[in-house]
């Protein structure tokens, strides 16, 4: 999902974390590995289905974007200090940020590993 007023909406509704994704899909090495290595994976999938709610806040170099989905990624980067990619950010419903993490080493059970970690309040 890209539309963050949505998935907060959604992961307070449903009592689960907001796992906000900002990368570089098109451009970012990094960004690519993650994707390929943990969040395109059966078991991160079936992770986050039960437990978070995904949105992916990307800044492409090719990619087009609409300006809201631009203006609404540039403004969460600022409000949350983004400086590099990938940056994961984690939130609860009330959109209070608990973690930050980049690209994790050793696939989806050890990223679920540290998601486990992030405290729910």
């Amino acid at each position: 999902m890209t539309d963050f007023a949505r998935a907060q909406a959604q992961a307070k509704a449903e009592d689960k974390l907001l796992l906000l994704d900002f990368t570089g899909s098109d451009w970012c090495g990094w960004c690519k590995l993650m994707e390929k290595e943990i969040f395109s994976q059966p078991t991160f999938a079936e992770y986050a289905t039960k437990n978070l709610v995904l949105v992916r806040l990307d800044f492409p170099h090719a990619k087009p974007l609409t300006a809201e989905v631009r203006t609404q990624n540039q403004t969460l980067a600022q409000k949350l200090g983004i400086r590099g990619f990938p940056t994961i950010v984690m939130m609860n419903g009330e959109g209070k940020p608990l973690a930050v993490l980049g690209y994790v080493r050793g696939g989806p059970e050890v990223f679920i590993s540290e998601l486990k970690q992030v405290p729910k309040s």
